[in-house]
């Protein structure tokens, strides 16, 4: 039986990919404890960019702390412009600064 090994890469293949993003590009989410929207930030973009902007205002959390935000679409700055959603009810945890 052959198959039985790549039938059983491929399953958890796919458990592994699924689990790496929930569907988002720059971050992952988890349902928030209260129903609120926050960002925890954490990834600086290797910290020497100057200050974290969060739609052009300085991020006041340390790295990885959420903090809370509205939902939709924001526009993050550290040595680069990276525009992202963040849905209702959720920490959106920011962690890829990549292309």
């Amino acid at each position: 039986m052959k198959s039985r090994p790549l039938i059983a890469s491929l399953f958890f293949a796919s458990f592994a990919l699924a689990g790496c993003d929930n569907g988002h590009l720059r971050g992952s989410v988890v349902a928030s404890h209260d129903g609120g929207t926050y960002l925890a930030v954490v990834d600086d973009n290797g910290g020497a960019c100057g200050p974290l902007l969060l739609d052009g205002k300085p991020w006041p959390y340390k790295i990885g702390e959420p903090g809370r935000v509205p939902p939709g679409r924001h526009r993050i700055e550290c040595g680069g412009r990276i525009e992202f959603d963040i849905p209702q009810g959720v920490i959106f945890k920011f962690d890829y600064w990549g292309p």
